[in-house]
């Protein structure tokens, strides 16, 4: 990561009180009011800004908490509380910060604050680990004045910045002991972010009032409500009848008809979240859960640990007619993880071929010819198209003789259940917020290792020990051009022993009221300050 001067980094212009109330004059009564009201697809289960690394929860809590390094709209880092970053030797990282930046109740932000943080994070209450990989590597936290911390590591880390965009940042007057319930209650909720918080109110939404000192300006925006509204045909019925002015995870079958009612407005923007399937890999038996022969007794083995079955069931599903058909062409199939032209995307691996006779040779060959009987487990009220989905899979696996049922959960109920390891074969999704391919290798596929922060929302225990030194090596490679062709090669690793099955990116779209504009984000986040009236 090369020196960032804060003079080159543009940053996003922003209206302030005054200039929003004039442009509002010529809008709705609701932007006359200054409310914004905005309906989430996904309920987040706290707004302790490290419990749990979901974009939904990372978003919400966004508003209050800032990162010492953001992402802008294309999921480029941008300067945040830090105004630059430089290596300061092999294992070291030196981040400056802005002046003149206070909390909400005016305390000053310093770097003690950021020191205070990193340590919180891996050791969050009840936490299942949250953030802690991004901060894994970090050995020490050096305060070296109340503008300058520097983070030492045991080995060169090139990508430190792209981690620590996830990290928001607490103070430590706020958060010394604070937990979950502080956080929730508002207590612990002080923050250096463009808004302030109102209340949490878990299943139903939260609620933020505007931060008129804001070091970036104030937004225009007096008070933000969230509303969380899982069904998607109520999202799209609540934006048409001005119940909210914005609504993120537009149902695909509904954009047609959004694109021509002149009550709303798409944005629109290629997205960074995979939709992948992932395997037991935690039981060496026949034990493993939804899992039996045609005639519902237990399997002599765990069937998914030979990769011809892996093979065969990767090659059975037509990633084609997922995106096309079941998510209404807002889609890509893959065959990885990251979008084509991203950093570390490697060219080499495509889209695995749809050929249900292969399937079932590989089948017999594995010692199933008649194949076997199992459930596929999936949230449905999580991503966009996601119980659809695994119905669609399960018709495809039952077509080449591997009977499947599927199990759809509320995200709470999956989240819980899936920590304990309790699925066959379930339906999950990953947005690689880094911008590059090690995010997904440590977390989704790298070996469980909470000590390390690695393998946390790996639920099916893959383990692979070269592919995680195939990482391991990427990761501490300085040099740019030679991480890359490290990691394509774990790609590559990664797409050939299939410790997960991919299936298709995301499109992100959101609908938005006349009288708003929204500024579409390739990491999906549904942000208030993304939002602006319109001119």
């Amino acid at each position: 990561m090369p020196h960032v001067d804060p003079r080159s980094a543009r940053p996003r212009h922003r209206f302030g009180f005054c200039a929003a109330l004039l442009a509002g004059l010529a809008l709705t009564s609701t932007a006359l009011a200054q409310t914004l009201t905005i309906g989430l697809a996904n309920p987040v289960n706290t707004v302790d800004p490290h419990f749990t690394n979901t974009t939904a929860n990372f978003a919400l809590s966004g508003h209050v908490f800032e990162t010492l390094i953001a992402r802008d709209a294309r999921n480029r880092l941008v300067p945040g509380l830090a105004e630059s970053w430089v290596p300061a030797g092999e294992t070291v990282w030196e981040f400056r910060l802005r002046p003149g930046i206070t909390w909400h109740d005016g305390r000053p932000f310093t770097a003690d604050d950021v020191a205070f943080t990193i340590a919180r994070v891996p050791h969050v209450q009840g936490s299942a680990g949250g953030y802690s990989g991004a901060v894994r590597t970090i050995t020490r936290a050096e305060v070296v004045d109340a503008a300058t911390i520097r983070f030492h590591s045991a080995q060169p880390n090139p990508l430190l910045p792209n981690e620590l965009s996830t990290v928001q940042i607490i103070s430590r007057h706020a958060g010394t002991d604070a937990n979950p319930p502080d956080y929730n209650s508002g207590r612990a909720m002080i923050g250096t972010g463009p808004y302030r918080f109102i209340h949490y109110r878990p299943g139903e939404g939260a609620a933020f009032q505007r931060n008129d000192a804001y070091w970036r300006g104030a937004e225009p925006w007096a008070r933000v409500n969230y509303r969380f509204i899982a069904n998607d045909g109520a999202r799209t019925a609540a934006v048409l009848a001005g119940d909210v002015d914005v609504i993120e995870q537009v149902p695909g079958n509904d954009l047609p008809r959004l694109r021509r009612d002149p009550r709303v407005s798409i944005a629109e923007i290629s997205g960074i979240r995979l939709i992948y399937l992932q395997a037991d890999f935690s039981r060496q038996g026949g034990d493993v859960p939804g899992v039996t022969d045609n005639n519902g007794q237990r399997l002599a083995r765990n069937p998914f640990l030979d990769l011809r079955v892996r093979r065969a069931l990767s090659i059975a599903i037509d990633r084609h007619a997922l995106a096309e058909r079941i998510m209404s062409g807002t889609a890509v199939p893959t065959g990885q993880w990251l979008p084509e032209g991203s950093y570390s995307h490697n060219p080499a691996v495509g889209v695995p071929a749809f050929d249900p006779g292969q399937a079932r040779r590989l089948l017999a060959e594995a010692g199933f010819p008649q194949g076997f009987r199992m459930m596929l487990t999936t949230p449905n009220d999580r991503y966009p198209g996601d119980a659809t989905t695994a119905q669609a899979v399960a018709q495809f696996w039952t077509r080449i003789g591997v009977r499947t049922e599927v199990e759809s959960l509320p995200w709470s109920s999956y989240q819980t259940r899936g920590r304990q390891q309790e699925f066959g074969f379930r339906l999950g999704g990953w947005g690689s917020s880094t911008g590059e391919a090690s995010y997904l290798l440590r977390n989704v596929i790298g070996t469980y290792d909470r000590a390390r922060g690695w393998g946390t929302p790996n639920y099916g225990r893959y383990s692979n020990p070269a592919l995680d030194a195939m990482t391991s090596r990427a990761i501490a490679t300085m040099d740019d051009e030679v991480r890359e062709t490290l990691l394509r090669e774990a790609v590559q690793a990664a797409a050939e022993d299939l410790g997960m099955l991919p299936l298709f990116l995301l499109k992100n779209a959101w609908a938005v009221r006349r009288g708003f504009r929204y500024e579409a984000r390739a990491d999906e986040q549904t942000l208030a300050a993304s939002t602006r009236p319109a001119p």
